[in-house]
């Protein structure tokens, strides 16, 4: 349906309901537009966003619920975002912004109806807040479980966005499709959409104005209890005594803040309209901030006990990391393995959804060996470790090294005797071999193979261990072996790409996980579908991504602190 647009001296055609979709994907313009325009930053600017972004929060968070799921915030108008980079960059690289920024409105877009520049942009504020409010917003057994989503967005201009809504809602009235309702909750004046034709769920697309706040939601339920929550502060989040807490321990400017509600959020991926573990506290506030090549995520989690030892255990990377080859997709590297697993079984609430998750990563590779990793592994690596997965050369599947510190002679030898009987149980021979000039002890098992009618006899290698000094070191296959024992010549922690991608981490810490995107990501596409689905989402963030590194800090009253960077800098 044709009807005159803000500009008034234009007409478009515009689908109202898109509109909620259109705002709420607008929030993954968070990292789009940083890491398709920002990640040349020039450390010498006086400009403001070059501290890393602001000092503030979400002053949105007043309208959600405290026991909202998850929610995500941009505390930056995109277009200053994007005015920022076009300043301070190159032509080159001005150009390259602009059209990325292009590609991503236009890809967002594409099925709307809705013009950007025109319609959005005009009263457009600095703040774009998206969040999933409740589990089940009608607790009703005749529609099944509708989950609550409220976008809120700041406007600069008021009366420019109520007409705006009022023009939106216009193709309904004039096409028929829906009765347009008009109530009042609480002094705000909500308008939503009512369908003509009876359904389980008629009400969609509610809107208000409130103040500076345009409101947007999937139904007046939603809009009601967004209303409810800012007029009573102990119900909302931004009142939240976790969350104050865990915003307190980040004292960087950030352009943006990431909350979850594990109990919730872990409901609401399960589709389920109550937590399994309601008692649980267990929240995780990431604030996003830029930094030259790429952004740094501070993040604070609650709901962990504190370690026995709070403070960090690293001041450099640790010395296994000159055993693994820097053509490694993803690396762990740390101390005391040990001690760590057990603050994961101590730290973590019983069957909470984040010790489910690791206790399910671990039976997945556990299980196939008959292991038991906490006894068989962990027990007895209480120095330094590292753990790494690297591309076969011939095109196999990837293989796994583990480099660990041999801290008790007796407590490892042990160890590796009875991982030895382990692959005994499993059909497999204890052989030693050479490799490199070295005697490696590796797991074999002979089997037969055909082709052109002739038959082979081969040799399996399933695992191999070597003892090299001070360190005990265990690889997946006799190739992966070889690589490590070359890795001296070109070790992953003197490579520039990793050096890079720790230099926006804190000094002090308590060890590295590392990941290759350039030569993980077919690896990861395929394991983990819904990796392509972000990478279409924030097509600029993933098109510059080199790599992420991720570290954990020092705690704070009790609240665990880690920090995250995305290196979107050049190749190496």
């Amino acid at each position: 349906m044709v009807y005159k647009s803000l500009h008034r001296d234009d007409w478009i055609v515009m689908k109202p309901r898109t509109f909620f979709l259109t705002l709420a994907i607008t929030v993954t313009v968070l990292l789009s537009i940083a890491g398709g325009g920002l990640y040349w930053v020039l450390s010498t600017s006086p400009l403001t966003l070059l501290k890393g972004g602001i000092m503030g929060e979400p002053t949105a968070a007043a309208f959600i619920p405290k026991q909202s799921p998850i929610m995500v915030s941009l505390l930056v108008n995109p277009n200053r975002l994007e005015a920022f980079s076009q300043l301070i960059a190159s032509p080159a690289k001005r150009r390259r912004s602009h059209q990325e920024l292009e590609e991503l409105e236009q890809s967002l877009l594409a099925k709307t109806g809705l013009n950007y520049q025109k319609e959005v942009k005009p009263w457009l504020g600095e703040e774009i807040t998206l969040a999933v409010t409740s589990l089940d917003y009608d607790h009703s057994t005749q529609n099944g479980i509708q989950p609550g989503y409220l976008l809120v967005v700041q406007t600069k201009d008021p009366e420019l966005s109520k007409e705006f809504l009022q023009l939106s809602y216009s193709e309904s009235a004039i096409a028929g499709n829906y009765d347009l309702v008009f109530d009042t909750y609480q002094g705000a004046n909500i308008t939503y959409k009512r369908s003509l034709k009876p359904s389980a769920n008629s009400n969609l697309f509610a809107s208000t104005v409130v103040g500076n706040y345009v409101l947007f939601a999937n139904h007046p339920k939603v809009l009601r209890e967004a209303l409810a929550s800012v007029q009573a502060p102990d119900l909302n989040l931004y009142n939240a005594i976790a969350y104050q807490d865990a915003l307190k321990t980040i004292e960087e400017p950030r352009i943006g803040i990431f909350y979850a509600n594990f109990p919730e959020l872990s409901a609401w991926l399960s589709h389920l309209a109550v937590p399994e573990k309601p008692d649980i506290t267990q929240t995780l506030t990431v604030a996003l901030s830029l930094k030259s090549e790429g952004l740094v995520a501070k993040t604070a989690l609650i709901g962990v006990k504190d370690p026995k030892n709070p403070l960090p255990l690293l001041s450099q990377p640790v010395g296994t990391l000159d055993y693994i080859p820097s053509n490694a997709l993803l690396t762990a590297a740390g101390t005391n393995l040990n001690q760590f697993w057990q603050q994961v079984e101590t730290g973590l609430a019983t069957d909470s959804p984040l010790q489910q998750l690791i206790y399910r990563t671990i039976e997945s590779v556990q299980t196939p060996w008959n292991l038991d990793l906490s006894q068989d592994i962990f027990s007895w690596v209480k120095g330094d470790y590292s753990l790494a997965l690297m591309n076969s050369s011939n095109g196999g599947k990837p293989e796994w090294v583990f480099v660990a510190e041999r801290s008790d002679e007796t407590e490892v030898e042990n160890a590796l005797i009875h991982l030895d009987e382990l692959a005994k149980m499993k059909g497999y021979s204890v052989d030693k071999l050479t490799v490199a000039d070295q005697s490696v002890t590796a797991w074999t098992k002979l089997k037969t193979s055909s082709n052109n009618k002739i038959t082979r006899l081969e040799a399996e290698v399933k695992g191999a261990h070597l003892r090299m000094g001070n360190y005990e070191i265990l690889t997946t296959s006799l190739e992966a072996m070889s690589q490590v024992l070359s890795a001296n010549q070109n070790p992953l922690v003197a490579s520039t790409k990793f050096q890079q991608a720790i230099s926006a981490l804190p000094t002090e810490n308590n060890g590295y996980f590392y990941l290759d995107w350039n030569d993980s990501q077919p690896l990861l596409e395929q394991q983990f579908p819904l990796i392509r689905v972000l990478e279409l989402t924030v097509k600029p963030l993933f098109k510059n991504l080199r790599s992420l590194t991720i570290t954990s800090e020092r705690n704070v009253n009790g609240i665990r602190r880690a920090t995250a960077f995305l290196n979107l800098g050049v190749r190496e």
